[in-house]
């Protein structure tokens, strides 16, 4: 009994039985099916013709062998064949001693004994770790995870994590700091499952209030509560045959805790004000950057709950644990700022440099921020260096040439410029501005006189819009954001 319990776990074990002793192959392959065992059972005429469903498998089980074929070249033929299957000889065979190097690698044992439950556990054990250790990288990935940008190896650790899942039915703790990415690990792990067609809802269990919470989960009949004038469906309603996302779920109130065991095991649950009982089929995903583990250890989050939820942890790394990915997040996100209509950023590489240097503690939510951010600042712009903000200069300016030469050509013409402006406005000033009768727009007038001087700025600094900023004595910034509201492009 306690070999079968053993055994069940190896479900996706798949064992090639090939043995010219039909005796001892019949016998085995009822032990395989007693033991639950996945397995194919042939000749070595049937192995050679190439008569397999599969072409990677747990382990090879190698009998008696009645064609003229050497055991160098049958182990090759396993190798080349059914991805490096690790071979088990099922009793001894002339040529063991000759065998080459590569060929005794693959080998893992020669029998003395006949194959009993326990040996045969033993053996599926150990050809796992043979497998887990000469696997290639990335060899497990079966799905890509077209949300998740990256290609660095933290990155691929993270979507083969999630391969082994995608496709289960059991609950999924997603662990990582703020602004890593969980809520987007969450969809897709639901966009490559079965329930894909199904709805994805996500509740962030921190930004409700608690009196509100357990209506916003369950829902709520009519005249539950002051202000409950109609029946409302939850989200675990709305999230019937897709996945409900519990984001936070470490800021979810204790007494709300207990509500959520009977619905994590039963998938049963009451609306609020209500008695008929709703069950829903529904896959859970929670998301927390709190450490679980110590809230249950000072009673702030309950133990049972969280071993339901903790089935499958798959823990997000942050942004400075992956620093080879922020030049092709740079890309994504500077063509997501240009679809937006900030216009296209370009990168320096000493700012790419920079960056890679910052610490990043806000994860990739800062760095889409600072791309914004910078977007509006220097739309179709550069970015070196000194455009950075401060805290994300972590490299010296490579050419601060650059920008005292900007400076040294503003002096004199600058001081001209401003000298005929204030020229002009002392003319102005000597001038009596009558109003007119009717029919005057303050706003338009001062709109026409500020498009008027922003456009002689502008040609007086050949179009550089910091040196024509200056000229007007106000930020860049500002400049930038009339010469949006006003229509003015530079020429």
């Amino acid at each position: 009994m306690t070999v079968i319990l053993a055994m069940s776990t190896l479900v996706q074990n798949k064992v090639i039985l090939v043995d010219d002793n039909e005796e001892r192959r019949l016998s085995l392959a009822n032990n395989l099916d007693f033991l639950k065992v996945n397995y194919e059972a042939l000749t070595f005429v049937e192995l050679l013709q190439g008569n397999m469903t599969h072409n990677h498998y747990s382990i090879a089980l190698i009998g008696v062998c009645s064609l003229p074929l050497s055991l160098n070249k049958l182990i090759k033929f396993i190798h080349d064949n059914y991805q490096n299957t690790p071979v088990c000889l099922l009793e001894n065979w002339n040529e063991t001693e000759k065998l080459n190097q590569a060929a005794k690698k693959q080998l893992l044992r020669v029998l003395t004994q006949d194959l009993d439950d326990d040996i045969l556990t033993d053996l599926l054990h150990e050809a796992q770790i043979y497998q887990s250790v000469r696997r290639p990288p990335n060899s497990e990935l079966t799905h890509d995870f077209p949300l998740l940008i990256g290609e660095s190896a933290e990155l691929g650790q993270l979507k083969q994590c999630m391969s082994k899942v995608v496709d289960r039915e059991v609950n999924v703790l997603i662990i990582g700091e703020s602004g890593t990415g969980k809520e987007l690990v969450a969809r897709s792990l639901h966009n490559l499952s079965a329930r894909a067609k199904g709805p994805f809802v996500p509740i962030n269990c921190g930004a409700i209030p608690p009196e509100l919470l357990e209506s916003e989960l369950f829902g709520h009949e009519k005249g539950a509560f002051t202000g409950a004038v109609s029946s409302r469906a939850g989200r675990f309603e709305m999230a019937d045959n897709g996945t409900l996302f519990l984001d936070e779920i470490g800021d979810m109130p204790l007494p709300m805790q207990v509500k959520m065991l009977r619905v994590l095991q039963d998938r049963c649950f009451e609306r609020v004000g209500g008695t008929k009982s709703i069950k829903v089929d529904v896959r859970i995903v929670a998301a927390t950057h709190r450490n679980l583990e110590e809230m249950v250890a000072s009673g702030d989050f309950r133990e049972d709950l969280f071993y339901r939820l903790n089935v499958y942890p798959i823990e997000v790394p942050s942004l400075r644990e992956r620093k080879s990915d922020i030049s092709i997040l740079l890309g994504h996100f500077t063509e997501r700022a240009r679809c937006q209509g900030l216009g296209r950023l370009k990168f320096q590489l000493s700012a790419i440099d920079s960056l890679e240097r910052h610490p990043w503690d806000g994860n990739v939510r800062e760095l889409l921020n600072l791309i914004e951010r910078l977007a509006i600042m220097y739309p179709d712009g550069v970015v070196g260096v000194s455009e950075l903000p401060q805290k994300c200069r972590h490299v010296n300016e490579p050419d601060p040439s650059r920008y005292q030469v900007q400076s040294d050509m503003t002096l004199n013409t600058d001081n001209h410029f401003i000298s005929a402006l204030e020229e002009r406005e002392q003319e102005n000033n000597n001038q009596l501005i009558e109003l007119p009768e009717r029919d005057f727009d303050l706003k338009a007038y001062i709109e026409q006189v500020e498009t008027s001087l922003i456009k002689q700025a502008l040609f007086k600094s050949n179009q550089i819009v910091a040196r024509a900023a200056t000229l007007l004595s106000i930020r860049r910034t500002t400049l930038v954001e009339k010469m949006r509201k006003f229509g003015i492009q530079r020429q």
